[in-house]
Parts: structure tokens; sequence; C-alpha cells
């Protein structure tokens, strides 16, 4: 990235999420952490994007996804009518992440970043997690900060449920994992295909993306643990001395 960079991170929080990468037929699965084609997608809705515009803007802007809450995996079971013949449809199974938070974070060009948070802030067409069916319960903005993705995902607050801050009470700095692109010639990493080419229904299209795992600490501000002074000194044979 050049000087001239800034980071919009998002928070990605609601009962339901779903973030297929590699869905098929009547299978329905998730990711266990956002996708790079899900995130973009709510963006370019967000902004009033056609399904057929074109979107090597925004697919070139580096991605990371914090898991700040990783949640439970839900399966469901979905049924179906043709619309016209009212033919019963397979049944389908589809995946859910239950309870989840995410930060997801994106970097590039100021002004492109300016225009998402703008659009985020009041957006043409409603977020949604991956899923139509699966609505944000918070606010998704976080802001836009200056110093490089990593940067952003270090500082930005722990965003997990209350309860769930509370479970590690114990804990004053939480270490969370951290999805990211992989910079050309950092190789090799895992592979995701959700690069996104172009979202037209007609034939959406899609390559792979490499990412690699790493992890940034954070503090809990519900967290009690306190350093303790070592003990004193005790000798045990010291009264036999006399």
């Amino acid at each position: 990235m050049t000087e001239h960079t800034s980071v919009l991170t998002l928070r990605l929080a609601g009962p339901l999420q779903s973030w297929g990468a590699s869905s098929r037929f009547a299978r329905r699965t998730t990711e266990r952490a956002p996708t790079k084609s899900g995130v973009l997608g709510l963006l370019a809705a967000a902004q009033g994007r056609d399904r057929g515009a074109d979107l090597s803007d925004l697919a070139a802007l580096t991605f990371a996804v914090r898991l700040d809450q990783p949640g439970t995996r839900l399966r469901d079971y979905q049924t179906a009518h043709h619309g016209d013949t009212d033919k019963s449809m397979p049944v389908s199974e589809r995946f859910y992440l239950s309870d989840a938070v995410f930060v997801a974070a994106v970097e590039g060009d100021e002004p492109l970043i300016d225009a998402l948070y703008t659009a985020v802030r009041t957006p043409t067409f409603l977020p949604f997690l991956g899923r139509r069916s699966c609505p944000p319960s918070r606010p998704i903005d976080l802001g836009v900060h200056p110093g490089g993705l990593w940067r952003a995902l270090r500082t930005e607050p722990w965003q997990a449920a209350a309860w769930f801050q509370r479970r590690r009470a114990h804990e004053r700095h939480i270490e969370l994992e951290v999805i990211a692109d992989l910079a050309d010639g950092d190789g090799p990493g895992d592979a995701l295909r959700d690069q996104p080419l172009s979202f037209d229904p007609r034939h959406r299209r899609y390559k792979l993306r490499e990412v690699h795992s790493s992890a940034v600490t954070v503090t809990n501000p519900l967290g009690t643990a306190r350093r303790t002074s070592p003990p004193p000194k005790h000798d045990p044979m010291a009264l036999l001395e006399d």
C-alpha cells in the first residue's frame, strides 16, 4: 500500500451469520469467519452498485478479519416449492454461525475508504451478514483508521459481547486470531475461493485467495486479573538454627 491509505473497520455481529465460499446445490456451508467476497458484497450493496458493476477497485483492497467471538456452528433445513409449478424442491441443508462477532478490516486508498465509510453509515441497500436472513444486531461501522491494517486490528477495542468478556474476566489481555490476505511472495498459505470477479447472478465468478492466520492482543475491558507481588521467602529450617 502507498503512504495515502487508510483502513475501514466493520463490526459484524448478529444472532446468525453465514459466509459461504464453496457451497454447492442443496448443501450451503459456512466458513468459520467472514469471507472477502461476503464483506465486499456488503460494501458494494451499501454503495448501491449494480450486481454487474465493475468490482476491481474493491477486489484490490487488502482484507483481514479478527475473530472476536467465534460463535457456534448451527445446522438448519430449508424446504421450498417451485414458484411456477408449485413442485416441491429438494430439502437443503443450511449452516450458520450463532452468536458470533468479528471485526473485518479493509485497507486501500483514502478516497475509496472514505466513500465506503460514508456508504456504510448511509447504505443504499441494508447490510446483511452473508445471507439476507442474517441482519446485524449492532451498527457495523467502527470508523476509519490511519497507520495500516494491522495497527487498526491491534487498537480496535474487543467487540465481543459483555457476557463473553466476563467469561474471560481472569485475563487482562486477550489473544485473538486474525485471518488476513497473504502478501505476494510471503507464501505458502491457505487458499479460499472468495476473491470476487463478478457478482452478476447470471455468472458469478470468484478466484482463489491466499490467506494466513496470525494473532493480535487486545485488552479485556472486564478483566479483573491483577499482577501480584511474589510471596515472601520462607525457610522452614530457620527455627531449628537456635
